[in-house]
């Protein structure tokens, strides 16, 4: 769900401008799962260019407020959520935490790092949703340790079906300030790619599995 097409718009042109995501249809990218992809997508980037970490934060801070309210505490997903969130929770004036991958093999063996309690409200920031897989195994962790997880914020999502559905299943409500349907509307606009290159985008995010294969 997108909560402002205008500041969509304007986090895809920024995304597009530092180079956080890069468009090559005719000379694809290799993700990790063995899918051929046209996009490929670093909001770290984002941190290096005070002006555009600024407005993010600020636009996160506006969506949150306007669809979960305040909650008691901000939470990061490792590793691309960690500062984005960390950003967000001093703007707000919350308390932190940030949700590692998997639990530590040592030492308090934690998988949340930072102080959480039972019956506390939380919105968890990501900087990036795909799949949702590993956004929602943090989801899962924080409400195993007796949070109410108010929903995810996100920079930026694909929209991949896969990922609304397992949105839906986990009864976890999704916000995110850009998208690809946004992205890929900005960067025609802006000349980044032609009406051929959008018609090979629109083919990847129907059926990115089998696109270019």
């Amino acid at each position: 769900m997108i909560m402002n097409d205008e500041s969509a718009l304007k986090i895809a042109e920024f995304l597009l401008q530092i180079k956080a995501i890069k468009l090559q249809p005719n000379k694809p990218f290799t993700w990790a799962s063995g899918w051929k992809s046209p996009i490929y997508c670093d909001n770290r980037v984002t941190l290096s260019y005070p002006k555009v970490r600024t407005y993010i934060r600020q636009e996160f801070v506006k969506a949150i407020t306007e669809k979960f309210g305040k909650p008691d505490v901000i939470a990061g997903v490792a590793t691309g959520g960690i500062a984005q969130g960390a950003l967000v929770a001093q703007e707000l004036g919350l308390p932190f935490v940030y949700i590692r991958s998997e639990a530590k093999k040592h030492g308090m063996t934690n998988m949340i790092e930072g102080v959480v309690e039972k019956g506390q409200s939380v919105v968890v920031i990501e900087d990036l949703i795909s799949t949702g897989g590993s956004s929602l195994k943090a989801v899962e962790a924080l409400r195993q340790a007796g949070c109410e997880v108010k929903g995810m914020a996100a920079i930026f999502t694909y929209n991949f079906k896969t990922a609304n559905d397992n949105f839906k299943k986990a009864k976890c409500k999704l916000i995110s300030l850009s998208d690809y349907e946004i992205l890929i509307k900005q960067a025609l606009q802006s000349n980044y790619v032609t009406e051929k290159d959008l018609k090979s985008l629109k083919e990847w995010r129907e059926n990115p599995s089998e696109w270019g294969v």
